[in-house]
């Protein structure tokens, strides 16, 4: 990591974000995906950039676009830190197509993304130092989404490395602390521990608990830690509530009906292509 964290440009870096989201496109709730605010977005972005300063950095999903944010921060100047390369593996075609195109757009070269599904063998085993995911928060299956996306996130690893995973955190629910204790216990099942935690970080577009924030969750590997080197499927017993209750993991890609621009897509821009087990 660099010695010291860059005094940025507030002004500048919020313009820049405000790219990135008007680049995104808009969240499928049936599936999870919730959005950043756009003040943390910033903050996160930019914590991030410090903390994989020079790494070779996996993203296991990604729709608040946060790995473009890194990039395009370092890429414009706005910080002078970042990784050295950022890959992006996502099951909603609508978000490999934007991240590719920004890069291409704002020639960012170290930054691309690839379609993946969690539930699928990881394709890049043990090809990168960092990992981050801000995943399905559990609520309905005790964490266990959270599990599948960062046992993904440690594969890209190798099950070395570190790890920053993003999930609910509330002073009053109980389910988050739930998932916090189960997540803490996997991770530590793997190799891994707790290495510090930032509670109470982020807010989101949340219609249904707008108070509901996220904490970071910083992971490292013991010395040495090595588990399977070969990555399997998830098994269908953990894709029950995936999304949510009654909301299983059935679908494997979010496909889009045209490359995204900068104009708003129409509703019906996305369809479904759904495992041929669950149909």
């Amino acid at each position: 990591m660099p010695a010291e964290r860059a005094q940025i440009d507030l002004q500048e870096a919020i313009n820049a974000i405000s790219d990135v989201v008007q680049n995104r496109p808009r969240p499928i709730r049936m599936i999870d995906q919730i959005y950043m605010k756009t003040g943390d977005m910033v903050m996160q972005a930019e914590l991030v950039a410090y903390w994989a300063n020079g790494k070779k950095l996996a993203f296991i999903g990604d729709g608040d676009a946060i790995s473009v944010c890194v990039a395009y921060l370092k890429e414009s100047g706005i910080l002078p830190y970042g990784p050295s390369q950022i890959t992006v593996f996502d099951f909603d075609e609508r978000q490999v197509h934007s991240i590719k195109s920004f890069a291409e757009r704002k020639h960012i070269r170290h930054l691309n993304a690839e379609l993946y599904n969690a539930r699928d063998s990881f394709p890049m085993v043990n090809r990168f130092e960092r990992f981050y995911t801000n995943p399905p928060w559990g609520q309905s299956n005790d964490g266990e989404s959270v599990h599948v996306f960062m046992e993904r996130g440690m594969e890209a690893c190798g099950h070395g490395g570190q790890g920053m995973v993003v999930i609910a955190d509330d002073e009053e629910l109980e389910w988050p602390k739930r998932v916090l204790f189960t997540t803490q216990k996997r991770a530590s099942d793997l190799g891994y521990f707790v290495s510090r935690m930032q509670p109470l970080m982020h807010s989101y577009h949340l219609d249904d608990d707008a108070l509901l924030r996220s904490c970071n969750l910083f992971l490292e590997a013991l010395p040495g830690n090595r588990q399977l080197a070969e990555s399997q499927p998830v098994g269908k017993e953990r894709l029950t509530n995936f999304y949510g209750r009654d909301q299983d993991l059935r679908m494997r890609y979010i496909k889009s009906k045209r490359p995204l621009t900068f104009e708003a897509e129409d509703e019906d821009d996305w369809q479904p292509e759904f495992y041929e087990d669950t149909e």
